[in-house]
């Protein structure tokens, strides 16, 4: 069961508040922030019809300013929240190099504010990272205990956000992500369609290396964690999660122009010196999934393959 608060509807929000007995059962509730996102839109189709006793509140600035700290107490306190779903973020990598502020207050001080209200009244958290906490030197996969490095504004926020989140609400599950996309919002795969539909070449870094995440995956993925956690215990930590493979941002975009039957646009290779950003990428930024794999007897699809039906779904809908 889910709902999704909204200024326009004051019967949504008002039922948003029923009782907490479902069939007989006691229900759970699940606030879940940034739910105009791409991780959050995806976290609505995945729960549709989850039919597990939990009752998911998706909101977004507009309904719920997790920078208040009161506003997101008094939230939880008269909503009965059992779990946390942090989804919302400041993502705009470059932009935030001159908007540090606004960054920071979002990624950081509202991620201690949720493990404030989440300590304070025994809410489980399961918190969305990246991978841009790393500086990208590895040559191998990294895993959850290797050293943070974050090299921008971005980054550094998204880092200091997990710190104080563990210090604030020990029991959380952070989870760390990479090269989201899907078909809501703005993304790298929407671009390159629209952009090989537009051009007749298109130049694309070819010396960072990671992994495409369709977001689908990752709420998929979150809405399992939930149900194992139900059936056996909290398991708090930091965990790495994509989908499976590795990649550059150039094979990633021929890959889509292949999968969106694009053929009149030449893809060039480009090296990060020929293509300069104001923000630092990480330039190797695979993530090891062996632990959260593990843990909740999770499978991962490949890349490729969750790519391929994102881009089905994109030409279908257009």
């Amino acid at each position: 069961m889910a709902f999704f608060l909204n200024k326009k509807s004051d019967d949504q929000d008002e039922s948003a508040k029923t009782a907490t007995f479902f069939f007989g059962l006691v229900q759970k509730n699940v606030l879940v922030t940034g739910a105009y996102g791409q991780l959050g839109s995806e976290l609505k189709r995945a729960c549709a019809n989850h039919e597990q006793n939990l009752k998911f509140f998706f909101t977004d600035a507009d309904t719920l300013d997790i920078t208040d700290i009161d506003a997101l107490d008094n939230f939880v306190r008269e909503n009965n929240i059992v779990y946390i779903i942090n989804c919302a973020a400041y993502t705009a990598v470059d932009k935030a190099e001159d908007d540090s502020d606004l960054c920071y207050k979002i990624n950081r001080d509202a991620v201690i504010n949720i493990g404030n209200v989440a300590n304070k009244y025994k809410a489980r958290v399961i918190h969305i990272s990246t991978d841009y906490v790393f500086d990208g030197t590895n040559t191998r996969p990294y895993v959850e205990t290797d050293p943070v490095n974050p090299q921008s504004v971005y980054g550094k926020s998204k880092q200091e956000g997990e710190a104080g989140l563990l210090n604030s609400c020990p029991a959380s599950i952070i989870i760390r992500t990479a090269w989201l996309y899907s078909i809501f919002g703005n993304n790298f795969v929407k671009t390159m369609i629209r952009l090989g539909k537009e051009k007749e070449t298109l130049g694309v870094v070819a010396d960072q290396t990671g992994t495409p995440t369709n977001a689908s995956d990752l709420a998929k993925a979150i809405v399992h964690i939930l149900d194992y956690t139900e059936a056996n215990d909290f398991e708090p930590g930091i965990y790495h999660f994509s989908d499976e493979g590795v990649t550059t941002w150039y094979d990633f975009t021929c890959l889509i122009h292949e999968y969106a039957g694009i053929a009149t646009c030449k893809v060039n290779p480009l090296t990060t010196s020929q293509y300069p950003t104001k923000a630092v990428r990480p330039k190797y930024s695979v993530l090891d999934k062996a632990k959260i794999k593990t843990t909740f007897n999770l499978s991962i699809p490949k890349w490729e393959d969750s790519l391929k039906k994102c881009v089905v779904e994109l030409m279908t809908n257009n």
